[in-house]
């Protein structure tokens, strides 16, 4: 909805008064001036969202589902896509979101282009829009929620990996995909569609897309794309392939990294970045906070937080990241409905022999060890607070191996967020070397 659309109304009303519903009153107040404004919040009370009836227009925020509102509303994502200058730059997928983004601009920013960082990390979109020219990149990451209601998708589109998440705000996963798909969807010939090919999902949505289709892949060497293949990350546009670094010369651990790398490739050389001011971030970029970050080591036993993998497949490779050296995982946490049957199998065959679980997904994380066969091959510690967890695995690591808080789940209930809970891991961890 562009800025002239948004006058047309005379009365909006505000549905969700966090970080991006502030943003947007401040944007309201000095473009639309003489627009009523209103809020409603979940603080306000149950009923908040009875205000609809006295509005014409309602602008939600991404973690409102569209189900609850009953006048006509549009979203901050879609007001800063119908009005941005320059061009967008816009990363989605169930993991994998805010390493790449960040990898893109920062490869942006090394090549001196006027770049800017929104959506999920970095400023509101909506912030963005007076600081951009016909010449400004914006680098966005999109949730779910965000793309769910966009009526318009970025220039240059990177879609990565595809697991069920957030089922309990989607109906299903075919809601969750379709609305992830959306980044995809409104794509014209002149854009560009960056893929994940290795896992199904999202090598089947390539045909969402009208633009140009680009590929990623950590597994196989493919024509137009991004790979890692025998001990080098390659570029192939066309007829040539391109060797861009060595793997041994990337920072980030992991092999799950290998496909966020390929895609911050593949996305920063469409936009026109230099080989030279990519690998000068691959070889210097060592990771976001909360994402298999090092805290420390006490008593020999090394330290890792990876709070942001909220579902059992980024547990999974963040245990495999350490290749052996994960002797006790602390997981566990809000219970959003996934399926935790192949974390339990791989957790029988790996490292990992202390389990140290947080309600109410622990039990559920058990009970697929115990479905595996693994009942007898682990020390088991059910916990409610960090302090608890953090002394329990003191106890249980040997020196020399790792103790990895992976949650495999969200954090709400216990934590506020994913922030709060890596947070107190590592503040936990850190008052082991003053007893």
């Amino acid at each position: 909805m562009t800025i002239e659309e948004l006058k047309k109304h005379k009365r909006i009303l505000i549905v969700g008064y966090g970080v991006e519903g502030k943003a947007t009153e401040a944007f309201l107040k000095k473009h639309c001036p003489d627009l009523l404004i209103g809020i409603a919040d979940k603080k306000d009370g149950e009923d908040y969202l009875s205000k609809q009836k006295d509005y014409d227009l309602a602008i939600k925020s991404p973690g409102i589902h569209p189900r609850f509102l009953n006048i006509p509303y549009t979203t901050g994502t879609n007001i800063f896509m119908s009005n941005y200058r320059g061009k967008t730059i816009g990363i989605t997928g169930t993991k994998g979101k805010s390493t790449t983004t960040t990898l893109i601009y920062n490869m942006m920013k090394k090549a001196g282009k006027d770049a800017y960082l929104g959506g999920n990390i970095g400023e509101p979109m909506i912030d963005l829009l007076d600081k951009l020219n016909d010449h400004s990149w914006s680098v966005l990451e999109l949730s779910s929620f965000q793309l769910q209601d966009i009526e318009k998708s970025p220039n240059i589109a990177v879609f990565l990996m595809i697991t069920p998440e957030h089922l309990d705000y989607h109906s299903d996963e075919r809601e969750y995909l379709e609305a992830k798909r959306n980044i995809l969807r409104f794509q014209t010939k002149d854009d560009f569609a960056i893929v994940n090919r290795d896992y199904p999902a999202s090598n089947e949505s390539d045909v969402m897309t009208e633009g140009k289709v680009y590929y990623i892949s950590r597994e196989r060497e493919t024509d137009n794309s991004c790979y890692a293949f025998g001990d080098s990350i390659w570029l192939r546009k066309g007829e040539k392939a391109e060797e861009i670094i060595k793997l041994k010369d990337v920072l980030l651990l992991g092999k799950h990294n290998r496909e966020n790398v390929c895609a911050a490739v593949m996305a920063a050389s469409l936009a026109g970045v230099k080989k030279e001011d990519i690998v000068a971030v691959l070889t210097s970029f060592t990771g976001l906070e909360h994402r298999l970050e090092y805290v420390g080591e006490q008593y020999g036993i090394r330290f890792y937080n990876d709070s942001l993998a909220t579902v059992p497949t980024a547990a999974i490779e963040a245990v495999e990241a350490f290749d052996g050296q994960v002797e006790t995982l602390i997981a566990g946490g809000y219970d959003r409905g996934n399926d935790y049957a192949q974390m339990g199998e791989y957790l029988v065959k790996s490292s990992v022999r202390n389990l140290i679980l947080f309600p109410p997904t622990g039990e559920r994380i058990w009970e697929a060890v115990v479905e595996a066969g693994g009942e007898k091959m682990f020390t088991h510690h059910d916990v409610n607070s960090m302090a608890e967890a953090v002394l329990l695995a003191s106890e249980e690591t040997t020196a020399g191996k790792i103790c990895l808080l992976s949650p495999a789940a969200a954090s709400f209930g216990i934590f506020k967020d994913y922030k709060d809970r890596g947070n107190a891991f590592k503040q936990e961890v850190r008052k082991l070397g003053l007893a």
